[in-house]
């Protein structure tokens, strides 16, 4: 599988990490005086970065704060969820399985989220998932983020992949749509965190369970 590069989003994708994303998310609205919110309201916001989340976590339990204050209580979500970003995270079944496959099969890793790379890394590192990657990269990593088209290819070339094939694995509508901006095909997973199920959204792929995702991209 020489020259085949997989970019997988993080959050929805690679593991399960709504649990300590909400924990956090309730923790500041706590502190804002607000009601708290349930993970499965919290599951489908979650995909445009920390601050977009909590932006619409605000609104949803009573309207946006001033921007001082935004900024004061994004600063205690950031400080209380890189203390807990793995405290029930977790990858999904057959993640570490299909990454090893893809890794001894020739294929170039990388990763490609919305997540803060300062959290993304933190958080792969914990999971003991870094070793598979030849490079990741967040929302803040380039002036563009997903869907934009530079999110997929500033991670290739950081990936140093010069031609060949590239997938994008996702579980959103941006990841589905950076992957048709940038050109490259996209399989999307049903276990993510979109409110719009993924069948809907036009992805080229679909895969239920990751043990799917290596016998897939070998057939194409």
């Amino acid at each position: 599988m020489q020259k085949i590069a997989i970019i997988i989003d993080l959050d929805g994708t690679l593991g399960d990490t709504a649990p300590d994303i909400h924990d956090a998310l309730n923790h500041t609205l706590r502190l804002a005086g607000r009601d708290l919110m349930e993970l499965k309201d919290t599951r489908p916001l979650i995909g445009q970065g920390a601050r977009a989340l909590l932006e619409k976590g605000l609104t949803e339990t009573g309207g946006m704060v001033k921007s001082e204050r935004f900024e004061e209580l994004a600063a205690n979500f950031f400080d209380y969820y890189l203390k807990h970003l793995s405290d029930n995270s977790k990858p999904y079944e057959g993640v570490i399985e299909a990454l090893a496959a893809f890794q001894a099969d020739g294929a170039t890793l990388g990763v490609c989220t919305n997540k803060s790379i300062h959290f993304a890394e933190a958080l792969l590192a914990a999971l003991d998932m870094s070793r598979f990657f030849k490079a990741m990269t967040g929302g803040d990593s380039f002036s563009v983020k997903k869907p934009d088209a530079g999110h997929i290819t500033g991670t290739l070339e950081m990936m140093g992949h010069n031609g060949g094939r590239a997938f994008m694995i996702g579980d959103s509508i941006n990841d589905i749509m950076a992957a048709r901006n940038a050109g490259i095909p996209s399989v999307a997973v049903t276990f993510g965190y979109t409110e719009t199920p993924v069948q809907q959204l036009g992805p080229d792929h679909i895969i239920d369970h990751f043990n799917e995702l290596f016998p897939l991209i070998k057939s194409l």
